[in-house]
């Protein structure tokens, strides 16, 4: 078992407490590592660091093409160390290796995609009725606070730092307590690299306080979260309330995952399972909500239970696991919570709904993938997000149906679409209230287009230029080229 110390100010620390927090293998429940459990104190001092660092200009008076060469250098070293930092995320939070593997590879892409941005941070020279020479520049933010949740930790501490490093700021990363440990290793690259002390701070601990004195702190410029849809309401009060922060929100979702009689059938149902299952259904954009035209319903269904047990389950190193545990028995219960509410709604339970037997899974936080039928829009498992391996399925007759029950959501995160009328496909995707959808497939994120949601899925844009643009300010610049004294009075 490995003891981590957090990172504050170029420097490896204990909390200021020495508290320690134990990290477990959600599939054997077996000891991994320990942890820093930070407070408010340890967070002030991070932030402070932070402060000081951008106050002097030691990130945001580089260069850009420095701050490029940097952003390189970490993408060569998760290269570098792929098969570890894969291997310590699967015993982390629990996924296959599979997908583990393919985070730390787009993680490094992440890094070398703002890599490539940083030198391209452009503003512009405007014409004014007046002698002036006036433009438009871009400037980084100042202190920028990133909470990241647990599900992919290191994807999304990527997600975070690598807009707002390109741009010029400087970061306090708080990793979920539950899934530390390879934005931890991430804090040993960044220090092998020897960036400026306070650039970035990665610090451990719990969100109800440690994350809240990032929201309340008034030395932080800008705060970026991603995670539920309840605590992004509470951080964008309290950053209110504070010093009018920026917010940057990527919340919940209760993705709809849409059907059609003409859709490539075959396609169509492992494109059903993969958006609800992957991951244990723990991701935010996972098509949890399954709408199927009625004439292809129950063949639909019939297919989907024959695949079922094509779901491995198992230890996420354990070759051909498919589905890993859910992350803690916590959530576990929450999951398992929501399946009896589905049953006594009236929904269908056809598969799963139960904890795997057997000796290997014991001691993990396993639950099957569960599908309900019979479900209406408006029971609770068509309607609050459950982040967990249970997947609803709703009929539809018309198209005008399936885009309204699409639409019956305080959410608006994601969605697909499934059918080989390209014509019909325009149409309704362009009618889903979502920030992102798909076509004939679920799921592929590009570092190159903007994540985001609307409604209650949060406000902003991570990925692409969009995501850079959430860390620059914009500033106008007049100079005045005419000689002739103001006259005003």
């Amino acid at each position: 078992m490995q003891n981590y110390q957090m990172y504050i100010n170029g420097q490896f620390v204990s909390s200021v407490s020495k508290k320690t927090r134990e990290i477990l293998d959600p599939a054997s429940g077996e000891k991994v590592a320990t942890v820093p459990e930070s407070n408010a104190q340890d967070m002030q001092l991070a932030i402070s660091a932070a402060r000081v660092a951008f106050d002097k200009g030691l990130w945001r008076k580089t260069t850009a093409a420095d701050r490029a060469s940097f952003l390189f250098k970490i993408a060569q070293a998760i290269r570098l160390n792929a098969k570890m930092l894969a291997e310590l995320e699967v015993k982390n939070c629990g996924k296959p290796l599979s997908e583990a593997e393919f985070d730390v590879a787009d993680a490094a892409g992440c890094f070398e995609y703002y890599a490539g941005l940083a030198t391209k941070i452009h503003g512009e020279t405007v014409q004014v009725p007046a002698n002036f020479m006036s433009m438009v520049v871009r400037e980084p933010i100042g202190v920028c606070a990133q909470i990241i949740p647990w599900n992919f930790p290191l994807l999304m501490a990527a997600w975070k730092l690598a807009p707002a490093l390109a741009a010029g700021n400087v970061c306090v990363l708080k990793p979920s307590e539950l899934t530390p440990l390879t934005a931890l290793e991430l804090a040993k690259i960044i220090h092998q690299l020897e960036l400026p002390a306070g650039v970035v701070n990665i610090v451990t601990g719990p969100g109800a306080e440690a994350g809240e004195e990032l929201a309340i702190n008034t030395n932080v410029d800008k705060i970026a979260f991603t995670g539920g849809t309840l605590t992004g309401k509470k951080i964008a009060t309290m950053a209110a309330n504070s010093n009018l922060k920026r917010v940057s929100l990527e919340l919940g979702g209760k993705n709809p995952n849409i059907v059609f009689a003409d859709a490539d059938f075959d396609a169509a149902v492992d494109g059903a399972l993969f958006g609800a299952f992957a991951n244990q259904g723990e991701v935010c954009s996972a098509g949890s909500r399954l709408l199927v035209e009625e004439s292809i319903h129950d063949k639909f269904v019939e297919a989907m239970l024959k695949k079922i047990p094509n779901i491995k389950l198992g230890h996420g190193l354990k070759t051909g696991t498919k589905m890993g545990p859910l992350v803690s028995s916590a959530h576990r219960d929450k999951v398992e919570a929501y399946i009896q509410i589905g049953i006594s709604e009236g929904a269908k339970l056809v598969c799963g709904g139960k904890r795997p037997e057997g000796e290997e899974f014991k001691n993990g936080n396993f639950v099957e993938p569960t599908i309900f039928t019979n479900v209406t829009p408006q029971m609770r498992i068509a309607r609050e997000e459950i982040f967990g391996p249970v997947l609803s399925v709703i009929k539809f007759k018309t198209e005008e149906e399936a885009v309204q029950i699409a639409n019956d959501t305080i959410y608006g995160l994601a969605a697909g679409v499934w059918t080989q009328n390209v014509t019909r496909a325009t149409r309704v995707v362009g009618q889903i209230r979502a920030g992102i959808t798909w076509v004939n497939h679920y799921h592929p994120t590009f570092n190159e287009l903007p994540w985001g949601g609307y409604k209650q899925s949060g406000h902003g844009r991570e990925l692409g230029m969009y995501g850079i643009e959430e860390y620059l300010e914009t500033k106008q610049i007049n100079i005045n080229l005419d000689t002739t004294p103001i006259a005003w009075y």
